[in-house]
């Protein structure tokens, strides 16, 4: 059927089973948000198909108890814009941008602190570049030299 091979993808967590906590309820939701599709057990009505279990979205439909969302769903070769209707139990705000809009702020800050003091700030992102050579020095250890014990053919 639908539900097939779904016994853990929707089962609740360990602890979390029972009444769903009344903050799921009290989530605003607005067209552009980017949701996380995560089915919840307790509430069957409203609930994605396993295929969209764990798949992220873009909300573009608000109702009173449920949302419209558009995902990505791969046929074959072609990848499909398609639109599912869900509760809001299945849903919840993803935090893929969080990063991101955390480092603009930061970034307008820096500039502001730079245009003040009249200094060239690069916001860009860096790589993290490798430590450099060292010693390591052991206290009182003499140094052991590894090497690999040479093959011998014993017939």
């Amino acid at each position: 059927g639908k539900r097939r091979g779904t016994r853990d993808m929707f089962a609740r967590d360990f602890r979390k089973r029972g009444m769903i906590p009344l903050s799921t309820y009290m989530k605003c939701y607005k067209n552009g948000d980017i949701v996380d599709i995560k089915g919840c057990g307790t509430v069957t009505k409203g609930m994605p198909h396993k295929v969209y279990h764990g798949k992220t979205g873009r909300v573009y439909n608000v109702t009173k108890r449920a949302v419209g969302v558009i995902v990505n769903k791969r046929v074959r070769g072609s990848i499909l814009a398609k639109k599912i209707n869900l509760r809001v139990e299945h849903i919840s705000h993803s935090k893929c941008r969080d990063d991101f809009l955390n480092r603009v702020v930061k970034n307008e800050l820096v500039k502001k602190e730079a245009k003040a003091s009249g200094v060239y700030v690069c916001t860009r992102r860096a790589p993290v570049v490798p430590r450099s050579s060292h010693t390591v020095k052991g206290k009182g250890i003499s140094v052991e030299e590894v090497c690999p014990i040479r093959y011998e053919f014993i017939a």
